[in-house]
């Protein structure tokens, strides 16, 4: 990333702490659907200056994502492939049709925790005729958990919350998407075995 992009992008990031919770509602709708900045550059520094609201910050930054994946499902869904093809690679967009074809619907909670953005799966889950609802809900779920899991950090470890998210907060996401993945694979071999049964 240029240097020129990163001080725009920090200033973006400050301009919405500025605004507090309505920042926060605002990047964590966007995030979703087209906006390159995650939410949880401006829900940690606003949990961590308040950590008794930390939890009302990730329900709100859950809310706020879950219906801006609404946005991602109509862009996806009004213009299609070529609209993913301009933001991101081939390769990208191979890898999220692979989710979708191995994990179904179950590919918007995975998308949660991985290193993909989640603006491409939302976007995606339009392209392929996903429901609505269903996108609704797992965005729920998916964005839940990863929005909880850091206003329960802030507020088990306070501060120190900050380096930890930023050394291991991938490895923990991609272990409970590998946790959740192996749950999933378990419970459709138990189904395939008592159709068979």
């Amino acid at each position: 990333m240029s240097a020129w992009l990163h001080s725009i992008l920090t200033a973006i990031e400050e301009w919405l702490l500025d605004y507090g919770v309505w920042g926060l509602i605002l990047v964590s709708f966007t995030e979703s659907s087209f906006f390159p900045i995650i939410p949880d550059v401006v829900l940690i520094p606003l949990a961590l200056a308040n950590p008794d609201s930390a939890l009302l910050y990730a329900l709100y930054t859950t809310l706020a994502s879950a219906f801006g994946a609404i946005l991602g499902w109509f862009i996806g869904k009004k213009l299609g492939r070529p609209i993913l093809q301009r933001f991101v690679s081939e390769k990208v967009i191979v890898k999220v049709e692979e989710y979708f074809e191995k994990y179904g619907s179950l590919s918007i909670l995975i998308a949660g925790f991985t290193p993909i953005p989640y603006k491409v799966f939302t976007v995606f889950s339009g392209v392929s005729n996903m429901r609505i609802s269903t996108l609704f809900f797992w965005s729920l779920l998916g964005r839940g958990i990863r929005f909880f899991l850091e206003a329960a950090l802030i507020i088990t470890l306070g501060e120190q919350a900050w380096p930890f998210i930023e050394n291991n907060f991938t490895i923990v996401t991609v272990t409970v998407a590998v946790v959740i993945i192996i749950g999933f694979v378990i419970y459709r071999s138990i189904l395939k075995r008592r159709s068979i049964v």
